[in-house]
Parts: structure tokens; sequence; C-alpha cells
């Protein structure tokens, strides 16, 4: 996809109207429209059952929902998922193409389908991105080669898990590498790098002043699961060199204006 037609889609869409409004009516920096933007976003779907663009409602397997039963008898749980994020999918497709989009997407569907209680399969993943099985399962192979954990129903009923991108991604900032590195090695947009790093700046901060793991995630609008792993990826990274970044970021959140606080 040539620069001019990527302009052209990205103009289209509801967001970028938006920004556009905020950067030339209300002489808006671009970095603050997109907080506002962000904000204005969460304050009007985070927590209402409207669909938004790029969005469907798809019955998945229930989290708890035990193995070997019949298909009838299993248990099912309703979820949202957001198949096209937008101007962050448009980010990655025009930075990493087609295939690294297929796979942040994979990540977000399994990781959405995990905070509403639910558990996604192979067949599901490749059912609403319009690819085949084997198509899914290279990815896997490929995602899972680069030590991504992929919450699938087959790998929850296994010992033990491993590190969701998240995870990993939040272990980079606190590591030292930079958005713009985080950005090269993992092939996530910015924006949803940074969202991630807020949010585990927020669950930090929270558990700090003695909120429990149910409270953060209720006050966050984040799944209990994802709170439980930036918790542990604090505990990981609860050493001298790690705790000045993270200080820093925690003060930064408190002096910021409520319209730069992203969700997770």
């Amino acid at each position: 996809m040539d620069e001019q037609m990527n302009h052209r889609l990205r103009a289209k869409t509801p967001e970028q109207r938006f920004l556009s409004v905020l950067e030339a009516d209300f002489h808006q920096p671009p970095r603050v429209a997109q907080a506002l933007l962000e904000e204005a976003q969460a304050c009007l779907f985070g927590h209402g059952s409207a669909l938004r663009p790029g969005q469907i409602r798809i019955i998945l397997t229930a989290l708890d929902a035990g193995h070997g039963q019949a298909l009838g008898k299993t248990v099912r749980q309703e979820v949202t998922w957001t198949v096209d994020a937008g101007q962050e999918d448009r980010q990655v497709q025009q930075q990493h193409g087609l295939l690294a989009l297929r796979h942040v997407r994979i990540q977000r569907l399994l990781d959405e389908a995990l905070a509403q209680g639910a558990v996604a399969t192979q067949e599901d993943l490749a059912q609403v991105l319009h690819v085949s099985v084997r198509t899914i399962k290279r990815d896997f192979q490929d995602l899972e080669a680069q030590g991504i954990y992929l919450p699938t129903r087959g790998k929850l009923k296994g010992i033990g898990r491993g590190q969701t991108h998240k995870a990993q991604i939040v272990g980079r900032w606190l590591r030292g590498e930079t958005y713009d590195q985080i950005v090269l090695h993992t092939r996530h947009s910015l924006s949803s790098i940074q969202r991630y790093v807020r949010g585990f700046v927020r669950v930090v901060d929270l558990h700090t002043q003695e909120f429990r793991v149910s409270e953060i995630a209720l006050l966050l609008d984040m799944g209990v699961p994802l709170v439980r792993e930036y918790l542990a990826v604090y505990e990981q990274y609860d050493a001298l060199e790690y705790r000045a970044r993270l200080r820093e970021q925690i003060e930064r959140f408190h002096q910021a204006p409520v319209a730069k606080r992203g969700a997770q």
C-alpha cells in the first residue's frame, strides 16, 4: 500500500476526522489531540455495550468451562472483539506489513477474550480474520518462537503459562528501551505501546496504595488476568535499577492533566 493511499484511508476514519477537528479548529498539538481522542473513547465506549467501528460480538468458550465435554454442553460466553483497531492497525500495517498486522490482531483478540472471561481457539481466530487454520498455526509458530504466550483454550489447559505480549512490552520498557525501539522489536503501534505502559504504571500506583486486584481491575476497567500479569512483571523487576524509572513515571502520571491519562 503506497503512502498516498494509506493517507486517504486514514482520513476516512472517525478517529482521524476527530483529530483533524481538534488540530485545525481548536489548535491542539497532535499529541494532545491524540490524548483527548483516547480519553473520549474511554468515556464514551469504555463501559457501554455499543460496538465501536471495527468491533464484533462473538460467542466463545467460557474461561472456566470444563474440558472433555460435548460442544453443546460447554459453557459459552459472549465477548466483544476488536478485529480492526483503526489508526493503530494502520500504523502497524504501514510500518511492518500485513503479516505483522495479523500477528498483532491475534494477540489482541486472545487478550480481549481472556479479559472478558472467555478463551478462543485457533479456529475462532481463523474465522474472524478470514484466513485458514493452517495460516493461524504458522502465525502461532512464529509468535511462540519469539517467546510470546498465546492464551488459547489448549494452552490454558496445560500447566503453567508464559508472558503475553503486553507483559513483554512493559518489561522492555522497564529495561530501558525507548518507545521507538519497542516499536521496531515488537511491531506494535506506538500508541498501543504507550497505552500498555500507562496501564502498567497505573496498576502499580494503585497496588502500592494497597488496593486489591479486584479493585484495581474495576477502577481501571481492566481484566483481572491483566492486572495480575502486570503485578507479576512489577515483582519481577522490583530491583534498584528499575525502581527510579517506574517512580518517575508514577510522578508524571499524578502531575498530568486528566485528559492525558490513558486506559490499559
